[in-house]
């Protein structure tokens, strides 16, 4: 096993561990019940209507939403034959829980049915409500040559614009370019011609540095573009990779080049080396960096960060509450977040405690029990209500963060 997948190894098994000794038992239990569509109660909770009040649906896009594919349009390594197995078959089998595909459902079969569930969950939503499908680029090598075999998962951008295409009242896309690709350029041009509304990377999963000076051809078209780039930062648990490839100062050479940037997660977990203070500058939490970036007078206007993921028990603490200090309405960062759910993530049932936000304060302690009944019916909503309550001091995110098609719409350049 190479050493990227080692560490990711390590690290996605202390993690699990880690949340495993914060609660001897996941509060709603280990897998989704996948029932139905919401009975009339819940629909018109008070809570739903809450999350509601004084947001323009039309103008809500979910701006963090995965996909799958399968055959030419991606695909998910299965792990077998390799010691971090065990720990991709247990991915696998909470993946194909969260969305309720049967267990004899096949890899080609996978895609439609995670469709299938996704398409009964928009329904549950207001009209105008949309998600951003991400696709994601192979791996490629220092040639450019792309590795399928070698990623752990990817997915088309052909693929995406498809979807989009098939669903234009709930779906919009996110292109995938690997900056080493011979290509580049060309590919930004032909995604953007086809509709694509960002550019998606994970650095760590990708086998790409952000920083290194072989980014500029694909940051300067970018720029003119209009394109923003959405990008992990900070420790990456879903797929094996380099986490020094996610160290958010990496990002300020994009940002130089007057790229828009969105860091997905906030760059909530793990933590890299104070770039700024040499290549071996001390080690500092990554939500640090990330929120020192933000605070450059360079940074207004060019970086951003989206929520997805912020409420699972593994990311919240500190850093979720400097971002609800800092994203309230009248906030500094209150223009510069954005809402995105991470989806299928929240209809994994041990990633998210209610019951722990509220101890910690951050959520009414009345609210538990209708969001875990949401949930159980409608993880998507779940993930949406639940942010919409989430609150420091009695101060909720500003409605703003949750009405994201504005940032996408932005004028583009060139």
């Amino acid at each position: 096993m190479n050493p990227a997948r080692r560490r990711w190894l390590a690290a996605a098994l202390a993690g699990a561990a880690a949340v495993a000794g914060w609660r001897v038992w996941p509060d709603e239990g280990l897998f989704h019940p996948c029932l139905g569509p919401l009975p009339a109660e819940l629909a018109a909770h008070p809570l739903v209507r809450d999350a509601w009040a004084g947001l323009d649906p039309a103008q809500v896009w979910d701006c963090h939403a995965h996909v799958f594919a399968a055959g030419a349009d991606g695909g998910i390594d299965d792990g077998r034959g390799s010691v971090y197995w065990p720990l991709v078959a247990a991915q696998h089998l909470f993946f194909r829980n969260a969305v309720c595909a049967p267990g004899d459902t096949t890899a080609e079969e996978f895609p439609g049915a995670y469709l299938a569930r996704l398409d009964a969950l928009l329904a549950a939503m207001p009209a105008g409500f949309k998600v951003l499908l991400l696709a994601l680029d192979a791996r490629h090598d220092e040639a450019g040559r792309a590795l399928p075999r070698e990623s752990h998962v990817w997915i088309a951008n052909d693929y995406c614009a498809r979807l989009a295409a098939s669903r234009p009242n709930r779906f919009e896309w996110a292109a995938s370019i690997h900056p080493w690709r011979a290509d580049a350029v060309e590919e930004l041009a032909r995604v953007r011609a086809l509709g694509a509304r960002a550019v998606k990377w994970i650095p760590a999963a990708q086998g790409m540095d952000p920083g290194a000076p072989r980014c500029d051809r694909l940051y300067e078209a970018l720029a003119a573009s209009g394109l923003p780039l959405i990008t992990h930062a900070g420790a990456e648990r879903a797929a094996p990779g380099d986490d020094e490839l996610g160290n958010p100062l990496r990002l300020r050479r994009a940002l130089e080049h007057g790229v828009r940037v969105v860091v997905a997660h906030c760059a909530t977990m793990g933590a890299g080396r104070d770039l700024d203070r040499g290549a071996a500058g001390p080690w500092v939490e990554n939500f640090a960096l990330f929120e020192r970036l933000m605070d450059e007078p360079a940074s207004a206007g060019r970086l951003f960060g989206d929520l997805s993921a912020l409420p699972q028990s593994a990311r919240a603490g500190m850093p979720l509450r400097r971002i609800l200090e800092r994203g309230r309405e009248g906030g500094d960062w209150s223009g510069r977040l954005l809402s995105g759910s991470d989806y299928p993530l929240p209809a994994i049932m041990p990633l998210y405690s209610a019951r722990a936000l509220a101890e910690d304060g951050l959520l009414d302690a009345a609210a538990v029990a209708p969001l875990g009944a949401i949930r159980r019916h409608n993880p998507l909503l779940f993930d949406f209500v639940l942010k919409r309550q989430l609150a420091l001091g009695g101060r909720r995110l500003a409605a703003g963060i949750f009405e994201t098609r504005r940032f996408f719409d932005a004028p583009a350049a060139g």
